[in-house]
């Protein structure tokens, strides 16, 4: 099995790592295209107006001036050749993506493009806390990603569908099991604009959260709850987006 590993993060970034070691324990043919800088929340840009600058970091390993996006596609229709990869597997990404997390993320967007490519892909992220915010438990996405990715590849990963997989922050032994979940939703009012002035008395802007607000109770059976009871999420996302249901409406509304 041909495995190509991309993330968000950047090429140099310890979760790319353990996203190789994660690949390494599925075949030994494994290569690593990932972004050249931090490309974290640039959701699933492609980059059309400026050229993408290549540069081989080893045997295998290629870093891309570009998003994760044009990493996938550097990787599976330039540098791998004539032989695709057979799965696409994006991260570990520093910190969970989640919930709303799922459309600003750009290591969800690198495993999209390997299932728009037609391959199986995986969005793989390591939640971390206030006290591993420094120093996130990466054994525990390395300890629990080979099992998982292995079942849900016999299992078949349907076309169209990423399989988004989140680790909670805990050690690997205080990990109570795996669940299925669904994409969970946060309360909106945790973004805040923080406003600040630069040495000249400019005013500047940094996008921002609120994590009291983030607090709140998850629904169960959402990423969101799974996480919070030390659980492994593994939510089936749909490249599909239409609303099946609005649609019927629409169409008797519109007749």
């Amino acid at each position: 099995m041909r495995i190509l590993c991309t993330n968000d993060d950047g090429i140099h970034a310890p979760g790319l790592k353990i996203v190789e070691e994660i690949a390494r324990a599925l075949s030994e043919d494994v290569w690593v295209v990932a972004p050249e800088l931090d490309q974290s929340g640039v959701s699933h840009s492609l980059s059309l107006n400026d050229p993408l600058r290549l540069r081989e970091v080893g045997p295998r390993h290629f870093a891309v001036r570009g998003t994760p996006t044009d990493c996938v596609i550097m990787g599976a229709r330039h540098i791998l050749g004539e032989t695709r990869p057979d799965l696409v597997l994006s991260g570990v990404n520093k910190g969970r993506n989640v919930a709303e997390d799922v459309v600003y993320s750009g290591t969800i967007a690198g495993a999209l493009e390997g299932t728009i490519l037609g391959f199986p892909s995986f969005a793989l992220s390591q939640e971390f806390s206030l006290e591993t915010r420094d120093k996130p438990l990466w054994e525990t996405a390395a300890k629990f990603g080979p099992q998982i990715l292995r079942k849900v590849i016999a299992a078949g990963v349907p076309r169209n569908t990423v399989i988004n997989v989140n680790f909670p922050a805990c050690a690997p032994e205080e990990v109570m099991g795996v669940r299925v979940t669904r994409q969970g939703k946060r309360n909106q009012g945790f973004l805040k604009v923080d406003k600040r002035h630069d040495g000249r008395g400019n005013p500047y802007f940094w996008i921002g959260f609120e994590r009291a607000v983030m607090l709140d109770t998850p629904a169960e059976g959402t990423d969101l709850a799974a996480l919070a009871a030390r659980y492994v999420s593994v939510t089936p996302l749909r490249l599909d987006r239409t609303n099946d249901e609005f649609s019927e409406a629409l169409t008797a509304t519109l007749k």
